[in-house]
C-alpha cells in the first residue's frame, strides 16, 4: 500500500504558552480558531487584517491547538503568530512574557495519507527516513491524516530524504508517493548537521534516543485517570465516512456571490461553539486540528464528551491513554524522538496490523497515545529503558 505526502501551502509557527498564562492568552486562541472575527470593524486596508494562510471560505488551510497536563502549544500560520500572538504577548509583563516561547524557526507542514497503513506504520513511513536524515520534526496524528512539521529550512534536504527512501515525486515537488517500507535504510541530508553524524540505522537510533533521555531527566509517566476519545467533527462542507475514512460531498443551500467566502456558511456553528466551551474550561487534553482538506478533528478528555453531544462521529467507546515524555530539557532541533520511542515499542509489543499507535508532538512534549492495555505494556517497556539504561 502506497503512503502520500504533500507539502501544504505556507509557513508556520509553533507557540509554548505555560498553563499558568494559558487566561491570559485564551482570547488570541479563539481568535485564532474564529478566524472571521479578523474581518469585524476593520478597515480593509488595516494592514494586521490581511491575515494569510486561509483558504477562500476563511477557513484555515493548518491549525492545531493543544492543551495537556503540560502546557498549552498552537501551531498556524506565521501571519497569526505575528499579528494575533505577539501584541498580546507584549502587553504581558516581562517576566509572564519570557515563559511564552514562540519558536524563532518557520516550519513547514507535510501531510500524509497512509492507505492501507496500521497506524503504527503511518507514524514510521515518515518519521523514519527524516530521523536517519538528521532533520528535526514534530508529529501530529489525527482522525483522518497524520502531519509532521518540518523546519522550513530543511525543505530541499526533506526531498531528498525521502525521494532514497524510494518516495516519488511529483513534477511541481509538492506531492510524493511511496510503497509501504519503512524498513528500508534512508541516506543522510542535512543542510545543518548535528554534532555527531546522523544514526546509520533504526536500531543505533533508538539507543541514542533513550541515552538522550537519560541524560536529560525525561521519563515517561501517565496522568491519574486521564482517558482520551479521538472524534472528527460533523462539517457542513465535509462529512466524514468515519468507517471508510473518506470524504464525500453533500448537497447543500445554493450560495450567493457574497455567502459564499463567509466563514459561518462553510462551517458547523454547533461544532465550534462545543469546541469554545470545551476550551474555555481549560481541559485537562484537548487537541484540535483543522486543515483545509479534513473536517475538524479532536482529541480530547473523555470527560468532555457531553459538551459536543452529536456534533461529533467516532468511536467513542474506544478508551485512549496518553504517555507523555517532557521534553523541556531538549533542544527544539533535537532529532530522532518520535521514531525512536515509537520504533522501540512497534518492535517489543509486536505490533500487528490493528494495533493503535498514535504520537502528538507539542512545542516543548511528546505523547505517544495507545490503547489502556497497550500504554500498560508501553510503560513496562520504557521505564526500565530510562531509569536503569540498556544491558
Amino acid at each position: 500500500m502506497n503512503a502520500q505526502v504533500s507539502f501544504l501551502d505556507g509557513t508556520y509557527t509553533l507557540i509554548h504558552i505555560p498553563l499558568e498564562l494559558y487566561s491570559a492568552l485564551l482570547q488570541p486562541i479563539l481568535r485564532v480558531l474564529l478566524p472571521q472575527t479578523q474581518t469585524v470593524d476593520a478597515s480593509r486596508d488595516a494592514p494586521e487584517r490581511r491575515l494569510e494562510g486561509l483558504t477562500a471560505d476563511s477557513q484555515h488551510g493548518f491549525l492545531n491547538i493543544s492543551v495537556t497536563p503540560l502546557e498549552c502549544s498552537v501551531v498556524c500560520h506565521s501571519s497569526w503568530a505575528s499579528n494575533v500572538f505577539e501584541p498580546v504577548i507584549a502587553s504581558l509583563s516581562r517576566e509572564q512574557a519570557a515563559t511564552v516561547s514562540i519558536f524563532k524557526d518557520s516550519y513547514m507542514v507535510l501531510a500524509v495519507i497512509g492507505a492501507g497503513l496500521d497506524a503504527a506504520g503511518r507514524v514510521m513511513e515518515l518519521s523514519s527516513p527524516l530521523a536517519l536524515a538528521g532533520i528535526p520534526i514534530f508529529f501530529i496524528t489525527t482522525y483522518y491524516s497524520d502531519f509532521v512539521l518540518v523546519p522550513s529550512k530543511e525543505r530541499q534536504n526533506v526531498i531528498e530524504a525521502l525521494s532514497d527512501k524510494g518516495f516519488e515525486l511529483s513534477d511541481n515537488q509538492s506531492n510524493f508517493v511511496s510503497p509501504c517500507s519503512y524498513g528500508r535504510q534512508a541516506s543522510s541530508h542535512s543542510a545543518s548537521p548535528p554534532n555527531t553524524p546522523p544514526p546509520s540505522n533504526a536500531r543505533e537510533l533508538q539507543t541514542r534516543t533513550f541515552d538522550l533521555f537519560q541524560r536529560r531527566n525525561v521519563s515517561p509517566y501517565v496522568h491519574e485517570g486521564l482517558q482520551l476519545v479521538q472524534c472528527s467533527g460533523r462539517e457542513i462542507s465535509q462529512l466524514a465516512d468515519v468507517y471508510g475514512r473518506h470524504r464525500m460531498s453533500v448537497g447543500r443551500r445554493t450560495l450567493t456571490a457574497e455567502d459564499r467566502h463567509s466563514w459561518i456558511a462553510n462551517v458547523d456553528a454547533r461544532l465550534y461553539t462545543c469546541i469554545v466551551s470545551a476550551l474555555v474550561c481549560k481541559p485537562r487534553f484537548m487537541s484540535l486540528t483543522l486543515t483545509k482538506d479534513d473536517p475538524p478533528s479532536i482529541l480530547m478528555d473523555r470527560t468532555l464528551l457531553p459538551l459536543f453531544g452529536d456534533s461529533i462521529v467516532g468511536d467513542t467507546d474506544c478508551n485512549f491513554v496518553p504517555i507523555f515524555l517532557d521534553l523541556v530539557n531538549l533542544p527544539s532541533e533535537v532529532t530522532g524522538i518520535v521514531c525512536g520511542v515509537a520504533g522501540r515499542l512497534v518492535e517489543d509489543m509486536h505490533m500487528t496490523e490493528t494495533s493503535e499507535l498514535s504520537y502528538l508532538s507539542t512545542a516543548r512534549a511528546g505523547a505517544v497515545i495507545l490503547t489502556e492495555e497497550q500504554s500498560t505494556r508501553a510503560l513496562a517497556i520504557l521505564r526500565p529503558l530510562l531509569d536503569e539504561g540498556e544491558s
